[in-house]
């Protein structure tokens, strides 16, 4: 029997747990008490963990054109594929599909392969949203405000639609218990069936499409009221031009109310209440452009952001997809928070050691599935498990050459991959994760590795060491790829981007081993000072057309 500290690994929330492990692989759970994430509670998704212990249905063995062969030989065979797609047809020429909750570790050295040593950025994430292309617009960096503490300290929680509900019962259940300790004001926004069981103080029973208009009204509503700072704005914010013009029209209490088939009083007292508390928290999702845009704006105007009690706080499904932000593991950044200019570029290859270098932003979706088509991307390689792309695989896989999957599911065989890699699955995972709310946590391995099984990094950094290129993937334990990746965050950082791991630089494997949680980027922005080139954050533009979210 041994018990060991771990993540959940469900959601994006990042619960810790607390496991009993025993023989013939055994487990009991329960919610870590100590890790601030959860504080002991922990939700029905962590039943989910007890269905991974079965070992029926696993892949254990490397198969290679239906034909199962031993680790040497299939790296082997994948390099001198991969080394010929690269030969023949360029940079550019390999994709991948990254799914979600994987430990940081994988997706630091996929992108690395992909963007340093591949010369491509063609990365199809489905579970990412809007958010951190909204958050780098308005800060200057992918960078959550809130984080969990900022639920008990607020005064009014504003829910807007369903995520919450959906997605995240543990954040709920901190909700409640901020109303019940702290007397704080819930406030939903959503259909008449999102606001039961929650009893909240104030319910909007809007549809899908009105939460944004409902969120610009109560912008212009603020400004009108005098809450809006017009010297304070034009020192801390940039808008763009006509901003303010372009937000009246359709936006006074009125029109809102009639395009959101609501009583003008009952959004007219939502508007009040929000307006008369400077603690105020906005929970929402993070697929929707126009929502996530109307809930920074908010937030950024009215000067709630970078104080306990307020923000803004996009929430996603994807467990670890803030790590995977944060090594650039998508097809928009480079790794460490940096985009796609000079001199990130040039300090990226030269830390990394380079080989062919990723030039600008790569495909995703169904541009990537075109150029599939068109012949300008012949490999694919796939990793983390994700439902919902499940038909985009499908597509994706017959429209290239060499297609290669790590997997746990041995039903893949028949789905015609040219080459199948067994993976573990969420309990013998070991690695870190980076919560919504930028808190770091180790996910420790609960049971070893069946079969043949490997971690995605190993699998990676064998097929780098195959092709050549051992110099720059030397990694033997994740600990290796932890100090890289927080040595990498500090490179050439003065300052510029919050995201600095450089605490973390000198880490031993034992402390890697111990790593207790931890939240990079203190308080963002409570200087009212952004990672921006003028120090300004900036108000996103005001859509035109209508609200449509993100699928």
């Amino acid at each position: 029997m041994a018990i060991v500290r771990s993540l959940c690994g469900q959601c994006a929330v990042g619960c810790g747990i607390r496991a009993v492990t025993g023989e013939e692989r055994g487990l009991h759970l329960e919610g870590d008490a100590t890790h601030p994430a959860n504080g002991g509670l922990l939700c029905a998704r962590a039943q989910r963990l007890q269905e991974e212990r079965a070992l029926d249905g696993r892949l254990l063995h490397p198969l290679v054109d239906g034909r199962r062969q031993p680790w040497d030989k299939t790296v082997a065979q994948l390099a001198r594929r991969l080394s010929a797609v690269l030969a023949r047809h360029g940079p550019g020429s390999i994709a991948l599909h990254v799914g979600g909750a994987l430990p940081t570790e994988d997706y630091y050295v996929a992108n690395k392969l992909l963007k340093g040593f591949f010369g491509s950025a063609h990365i199809h994430a489905p579970w990412r949203g809007a958010i951190a292309t909204a958050q780098r617009a308005a800060y200057g960096e992918d960078v959550m405000p809130a984080s969990y503490e900022d639920v008990g300290r607020a005064a009014t929680i504003l829910m807007i639609g369903d995520a919450a509900m959906r997605d995240h019962p543990v954040l709920v259940d901190r909700v409640q218990a901020a109303r019940g300790n702290g007397g704080a004001r819930l406030v939903v926004i959503g259909a008449a069936e999102e606001g039961a069981g929650l009893d909240p103080d104030l319910h909007l029973p809007a549809p899908r499409a009105a939460l944004a208009p409902l969120l610009r009204g109560l912008l212009l509503h603020c400004r009108d009221a005098g809450l809006v700072d017009a010297q304070g704005l034009a020192r801390g914010v940039a808008a763009p031009d006509g901003f303010w013009d372009a937000l009246r029209p359709g936006h006074d209490i009125w029109s809102v109310a009639r395009a959101c088939g609501l009583a003008p009083q009952l959004v007219r007292d939502f508007y009040d209440l929000w307006a008369g508390d400077a603690r105020a928290l906005s929970l929402f999702g993070g697929k929707d452009a126009a929502v996530a845009a109307g809930a920074l704006n908010l937030h950024v105007a009215t000067g709630r952001i970078g104080r306990p009690g307020a923000g803004p706080f996009a929430l996603e499904p994807a467990a670890n997809g803030m790590g995977a932000r944060e090594v650039g593991c998508m097809a928009d950044s480079l790794a460490a928070h940096r985009g796609f200019d000079a001199e990130a570029l040039g300090g990226t290859a030269l830390f990394w050691g380079a080989r062919a270098m990723a030039q600008a932003p790569g495909l995703e979706g169904e541009a990537l599935l075109h150029a599939m088509r068109d012949g300008s991307v012949r490999a694919l390689i796939s990793f983390g498990e994700d439902p919902a792309a499940e038909s985009w695989l499908a597509q994706a896989r017959s429209l290239v050459g060499l297609s290669i999957r790590a997997t746990h599911r041995a039903e893949a065989a028949a789905q015609g991959w040219t080459a199948l890699l067994p993976a573990p699955v969420g309990i013998e995972q070991d690695g870190t994760m980076t919560a919504l709310d930028r808190l770091v946590s180790r996910q420790r391995r609960l049971f070893d590795l069946p079969g043949e099984a490997r971690p995605l990094w190993w699998m990676l950094t064998r097929i780098a060491q195959a092709m050549g290129w051992g110099d720059a993937f030397h990694y033997e334990r994740p600990a290796d790829i932890y100090r890289e990746h927080v040595r990498l965050t500090a490179y050439r950082n003065a300052g510029d981007r919050l995201l600095n791991l450089k605490r973390h630089a000198p880490i031993s494997n034992p402390a890697y081993v111990e790593l207790t949680p931890w939240r990079w980027g203190e308080v963002p922005f409570d200087e009212g000072r952004f990672p921006t080139p003028g120090g300004r954050a900036r108000l996103l533009p005001i859509d035109p057309q209508p609200d449509a979210a993100m699928d």
